[in-house]
């Protein structure tokens, strides 16, 4: 079996910053401690930080949308994801318009063959019948432990109050955890008309048809029915003050509630939509305020809010013009498409690469957060939410071996250059960063070092997950 010392680093978990060495043997860390051990490969980190490597619980790999599809699939968006330092990642399987979950469970674990990391996958549940309420069950046999679901998307994906407390029971009684993407529906299908009625069309009205106080208003009536089906429950790209308010209220008044946001929404603002360029910034629920920015950095600050996803669901700003990737022209339609009416640019923004780094300087460095919540923060509340822990999101002897070497003085003028998504802009263009992956190992192999890729196609492995799990 194949042995790896990692010497000299300081180990940063969620709860403990320690001076120690790390051995790793096969695919697992095996010891952790003053290690001496002969006939070994040694790593020196000294200088550095050791973290367990990070776990995206919220990303759209290969989704079809609009008459497109999401331009990172498993292989190209595990890459990206590995250079910024995350080796699992939580997928979602769409429900089929009809028949069994098992046929989209089928299509998706096919897409997923070239994963280049560690995968796991959630359920949508975008349509309900008795049928469907009886095969939720078998979900957990293949290790899918959560059910998401829709406050807004009317006619399409949109469940009615009354399937999803339904649905809250169902997974309740099962020890699955229900997801939720919370806004109003009927108002934004109003506004939407209105808007397009007027003349309105251009990327920002796709920000003013989605009004920050409807998503309140989801989070509230979502964390009612959770209380009332004795379910907990778990709230899915937060971006409003309003509705970081109503998730301390529920908190604070025994529901089993818990929440994740998302970079963008720390960042940019719905001013950013109204560039010429504004397209880019569009995704679903859009960008807010800088009241909404402040209140959920306070959020991240005070424990409000649990992980860090990314919602990453890229699409080409310009999918007419081919960009380079892995020595190939590419292009995929992308936000071109909706040129015109803002209804039908395709709703996602890249970000599964930029996450941790990007959280580190604006987070870390800046001292909003400690390095121990940055990991709770970007990988271990996610691997305990999700089923995993202490598989992934640990450095305990017997998890798996999946490791970052984070060299916490190097210094990055991040952007699209730097960034390897396969898409041809990036959000963070121009920000200085402090701190960046060194390493990135998946179960034990060297997939990243620097900037050079060492991982391979089909390499990922799907992640069952338990059921039962920690609620923070």
């Amino acid at each position: 079996m194949k042995k790896l010392l990692i010497k000299n680093g300081t180990l940063i978990t969620a709860s403990e910053t320690i001076k120690s060495d790390l051995l790793i043997e096969g695919e697992k860390i095996s010891a952790i401690g003053d290690l001496h051990v002969p006939d070994t490969g040694v790593i020196d980190a000294s200088g550095k930080l050791i973290m367990p490597g990070g776990l995206d619980p919220h990303v759209h790999l290969d989704l079809p949308m609009f008459g497109t599809v999401s331009s990172d699939d498993h292989y190209t968006g595990g890459k990206a994801a590995a250079f910024g330092g995350t080796t699992t990642v939580l997928d979602f399987i769409a429900q089929p318009d009809t028949g069994s979950f098992q046929i989209s469970i089928e299509e998706w674990m096919q897409k997923a063959e070239k994963a280049s990391i560690d995968y796991g996958f959630h359920m949508n549940v975008t349509r309900m019948d008795e049928n469907v309420l009886k095969e939720i069950p078998s979900l957990v046999d293949q290790g899918i432990t959560t059910l998401k679901m829709f406050t807004a998307y009317n006619g399409r994906l949109r469940l009615d109050d009354g399937n999803i407390f339904r649905v809250m029971r169902a997974a309740a009684e099962f020890g699955m955890l229900p997801m939720v993407h919370c806004e109003n529906g009927d108002v934004i299908d109003i506004l939407v008309e209105e808007a397009l009625q007027a003349g309105h069309t251009t990327p920002v009205w796709h920000a003013r048809t989605r009004p920050a106080w409807g998503a309140g208003d989801a989070v509230l009536r979502t964390a009612m029915l959770a209380k009332q089906a004795d379910a907990p429950v778990y709230i899915v790209h937060l971006n409003t003050r309003v509705g970081l308010d109503q998730v301390r209220y529920a908190r604070e008044n025994g529901v089993k509630l818990m929440a994740e946001t998302c970079p963008p929404y720390l960042f940019f603002t719905e001013e950013h939509l109204e560039r010429p360029d504004g397209a880019k910034w569009i995704c679903s629920p859009p960008m807010r305020s800088e009241e909404d920015n402040r209140a959920l950095w306070t959020g991240l600050e005070d424990g409000s809010i649990q992980t860090m996803g990314t919602d990453h669901c890229p699409f080409f700003f310009d999918g007419t013009t081919p960009i380079e990737y892995e020595g190939e022209k590419i292009a995929i339609p992308g936000k071109e498409l909706g040129k015109g009416d803002f209804t039908k640019i395709p709703n996602g923004t890249p970000g599964i690469g930029d996450r941790m780094p990007v959280l580190w300087t604006s987070g870390v460095v800046s001292g909003r957060i400690t390095p121990n919540e940055f990991v709770a923060l970007t990988s271990t509340n996610a691997a305990r939410i999700f089923g995993l822990y202490p598989r992934k999101g640990s450095l305990m002897p017997g998890a798996d071996a999946d490791i970052v070497v984070w060299d916490p003085n190097k210094k990055v003028d991040y952007g699209v250059a730097v960034a390897q998504h396969r898409t041809d802009y990036n959000l963070y263009e121009g920000m200085k960063l402090q701190g960046f992956p060194e390493l990135v190992f998946l179960r034990g192999k060297l997939i990243v070092e620097k900037q050079q890729w060492f991982g391979k196609r089909g390499m990922g492995q799907y992640q069952k997950r338990a059921p039962r799990a920690a609620i923070l």
